[in-house]
């Protein structure tokens, strides 16, 4: 049966989308607002990307803006320009055939957007909007919504056969918005968990990180070991005993990097270990960086070893993820730890008071392998106090050096 409300007050990003919609309704095609970004504007969460469906054909979409791209043609997506922002514009479709887990073999147009609703994943991703600001739901998403329900919109082995990452999608959905998981539902997740191996480890990384930075992400993680996905994630199969005190430690993270950093912490990775589990995942090469240092920082602040070079070293930033992460997880403070990364003399190899090209012109150093050991020697020198920050200093510590070395 279908529902129809009148939303309230129309955000700004529908009202700057309205004359597409107005555009298509005009040439006699029906078009909504449709999605995500429907049901963030009923939560009162920011939207990020305005969907349009319509019962227009592609070919006939195009026929009525001047400025279009072929964004996913074969899906009936086609991307309108007109307005300043690219907006996509999606004809109503049915899809069949799975083979993959996550694409259609089959997609055929279709005037209704019964139809079109019908093959979404959750019912609370099964809403319409028209420019009116009427909600058009016909699978019981705003009643879900209200009682803070996640369900597939009809039976949920079809929905994971055709798009296994919507298993994903659906913890990931329930971590951020802070909502359950409906029976029937978390049934057919944990009797379809093995198809997550069938989607690219890329798409289950995004999933999974958006879950773990969520406002209940230790319900999501909870959800994601009871349904057995874990063991279909690279490097986690083994984890369980892990990832249940993980969930007992009641964490808040707001970056990937803390949210790998937090499993290895956990998993008492060595960088070694991150590196393989962390390429495992596809990760880029910067997040690694990033998670061994803000790791080895973790290990070396909850065994009150940390020195300014490892401060130094990690940088500001995971400086910041290393005290974010302990903070959450731990009932004492390690904020301190921010400040005496400010106290640090320096931050950076160029603060240092001197230069390579000075040292040389001194007639100290010539050029050679020596002087960017003596640089690296300075560096260490002073982040560690041991000598000042002034050019004389700096040079009467080469002088030494140099004749140490001798």
């Amino acid at each position: 049966m279908a529902i129809i409300v009148k939303m309230g007050k129309v955000p700004t990003e529908f009202k700057e989308a309205l004359p597409i919609l107005q555009r298509i309704e005009k040439a006699g095609y029906e078009a909504y607002f449709v999605g995500g970004s429907v049901r963030d504007t009923l939560l009162n969460r920011p939207i990020h990307d305005v969907d349009i469906a319509t019962s227009a054909y592609p070919s006939e979409v195009k026929e009525l803006f001047k400025r279009t791209v072929d964004t996913g043609i074969e899906h009936g997506t086609v991307m309108i320009l007109d307005h300043g922002t690219g907006y996509e514009v999606t004809t109503f479709r049915t899809e069949s055939g799975y083979q993959d887990y996550r694409r259609p073999d089959k997609v055929k147009f279709v005037r209704s957007l019964k139809e079109d609703l019908k093959r979404r994943d959750f019912t609370i991703n099964a809403l319409a909007m028209s420019e009116s600001g009427q909600i058009t739901d016909l699978f019981g998403g705003l009643a879900d919504m209200k009682a803070k329900i996640i369900r597939a919109v009809g039976d949920p082995d079809e929905r994971f056969n055709e798009d296994a990452l919507r298993m994903m999608r659906a913890i990931r959905f329930a971590s951020q918005l802070d909502f359950q998981i409906e029976a029937k539902t978390l049934v057919g997740i944990k009797r379809h968990s093995q198809l997550l191996e069938k989607i690219a480890v890329e798409r289950t990384h995004t999933e999974f990180v958006k879950m773990m930075t969520g406002r209940d992400a230790e319900n999501g993680l909870d959800l994601m070991v009871a349904t057995d996905l874990y063991q279909h994630m690279p490097g986690l199969t083994s984890r369980q005993s892990q990832l249940q005190r993980m969930i007992q430690s009641h964490f808040k993270l707001i970056n990937e990097v803390q949210v790998w950093s937090l499993l290895a912490f956990y998993f008492n990775f060595s960088s070694q270990e991150i590196s393989q589990f962390l390429k495992s995942w596809k990760t880029a090469n910067k997040i690694i960086d990033d998670v061994i240092l803000t790791t080895e920082l973790l290990f070396r602040m909850t065994a009150d070893q940390v020195a300014n070079w490892d401060l130094y070293r990690a940088g500001r930033q995971n400086v910041t993820n290393a005290v974010a992460i302990l903070n959450t997880i731990s009932p004492a403070s390690f904020s301190a730890y921010l400040t005496d990364y400010q106290k640090l003399p320096i931050t950076d190899k160029k603060q240092l008071k001197i230069t390579g090209g000075q040292l040389i012109k001194a007639g100290i150093l010539k050029p050679s392998p020596e002087l960017g050991k003596v640089l690296n020697y300075l560096e260490k020198a002073v982040v560690q106090a041991t000598v000042r920050n002034d050019e004389q200093a700096l040079i009467n510590a080469t002088t030494s050096f140099i004749n140490e070395d001798d």
